[in-house]
């Protein structure tokens, strides 16, 4: 009898080790997906700019406040009802409505459209990421949620690789409408995966909680108190917005920044923005996630500690990325740089699930993310687009740079100054992408100061 039902313990423990896996492989999908609807503009912004005669700034208002705004704000009050109904369910409309917008994105025949396209994806996207953060903290007990957190964060990484090297590749032969086109739709397919097979888990099961014991839904007012009053809270989010504006305000100008430095095509700055971004953060989320898992056992100090230690690497890895005139050197040491500034997902999230209760997880998430998106990759692009174009007009010496550089409708500069353009549009946004070093030093703070508070 002992012997069956421990044969019953064991197929039950295999069955959810399985379902850990799947779901943590579709939950990564998804956010893979999400990423790639959401830096498609960045891939394309060169086709964008011909076409549409955009400046750096339409671009990084495109890449960043265009998504950011939506994203950002209304991830708290969808994080509210992921509190209280279905997790699975909102997933699940949440992915179909982001795709849906990013199809729709292809047919835009102004900025106006396409900005707001880029508003609908922020929309959609609000309800995914949180979402997703608390069911895995109700799948994952708190010794290995950092760990799944880690995991869950390389769906950004591998969507930047699908979508760099693949929406690079449509864009170059087909198009910049195609590559909207085919990034939205398996969208649409994982958003029917997710319905139809995760479950909803829970509420506090994986930390030991009883049913009755999680019920009410805390307010929002109470979830603030819990972020104002819990130093270890607001610092580690302070880092993760701060690190966000350099991070971000890299990632959606690396495309273009290959491109004019170092004269690539679209489909070569793809891969280059693939290899960078995705391997990277691969690499850099991995790390934050295991390493803080394990380091904490000794000291959970660490948890604040590998994304300082990150921020701080990435400072003169930034500036030498930027400073050197050859690719070879420069797109290695990009790669290191996003390593770095990609530790902080995994222990971040661990540390914020474990400040609050169950029915709280999701809207703890939605905080956090308000700032990172908001501030990072709302301010982040659009301030090296500004950067980029004042600083170009300011060493473009052939007289107004705007009047004669900047032209609409795909029209290119006198031959007699395309040279000058083109130096002063790359010396611009070389040097624009060297001010988010102060946002990384700030970062790099933020969390020493959180490990002061952390132990306890």
């Amino acid at each position: 009898m002992s012997e069956l039902v421990g044969g019953t313990r064991s197929l039950a423990g295999a069955r959810s080790r399985w379902y850990e896996r799947w779901l943590l492989l579709l939950l990564v999908l998804v956010y893979a997906s999400s990423f790639v609807d959401r830096i498609i503009v960045a891939v394309v912004g060169p086709a964008l700019k011909v076409q549409m005669g955009l400046s750096d700034l339409q671009v990084g208002l495109l890449s960043g406040f265009a998504f950011s705004v939506f994203y950002a704000t209304l991830g708290i009050p969808i994080a509210r009802l992921a509190e209280r109904y279905s997790r699975v369910v909102m997933i699940a409309i949440s992915i179909a409505a982001w795709s849906v917008m990013t199809l729709l994105s292809g047919t835009a025949t102004s900025f106006g459209w396409l900005m707001a396209y880029r508003l609908g994806v922020g929309i959609g996207e609000a309800g995914s990421t949180p979402t997703s953060h608390s069911l895995i903290s109700d799948q994952f007990p708190a010794h290995r949620r950092a760990t799944a957190l880690g995991i869950y964060a390389l769906g950004p990484p591998i969507g930047v690789v699908l979508g760099a090297l693949g929406g690079g590749l449509i864009a170059q032969h087909y198009g910049w409408r195609a590559a909207f086109y085919v990034v939205g739709i398996p969208g649409l397919v994982l958003g029917a995966l997710a319905y139809l097979t995760i479950r909803e888990p829970q509420r506090g099961q994986a930390d030991g909680l009883s049913a009755t014991a999680s019920e009410a839904v805390p307010s929002l007012g109470e979830v603030l108190k819990v972020f104002f009053r819990e130093k270890v809270f607001w610092q580690m989010s302070a880092g993760v917005m701060t690190a966000a504006v350099a991070l971000y305000g890299t990632l959606m100008f690396l495309p273009i920044y290959l491109g004019r430095v170092y004269g690539m095509s679209m489909e070569h700055a793809g891969l280059g923005f693939a290899f960078v971004n995705g391997g990277g953060a691969i690499v850099g989320g991995l790390i934050g996630g295991y390493g803080s898992d394990w380091a904490s056992r000794r000291d959970r100090r660490w948890y604040a500690w590998i994304p300082a230690l990150g921020s701080l690497f990435a400072i003169p890895l930034t500036a030498v990325s930027f400073l050197t005139s050859t690719w070879y050197i420069g797109i290695p040491l990009l790669l290191l740089t996003t390593i770095a500034l990609n530790v902080w997902n995994g222990p971040t999230f661990s540390i914020v699930h474990g400040l609050v209760e169950p029915r709280m997880r999701a809207t703890a998430s939605a905080l956090v993310f308000l700032l990172m998106n908001l501030v990072g990759q709302g301010l982040g692009p659009a301030m090296v687009g500004f950067l980029s174009d004042r600083l170009a007009k300011y060493g473009f010496t052939g007289g107004d740079y705007h009047a004669m550089c900047v032209l609409p409708h795909g029209a290119a500069p006198a031959a007699s100054i395309l040279m000058s353009c083109h130096q002063a549009a790359a010396q611009g946004l070389r040097y624009a992408l060297l001010v988010p070093i102060v946002m990384v030093a700030a970062s790099a703070v933020c969390f020493f100061q959180a490990s002061r508070n952390i132990k306890r």
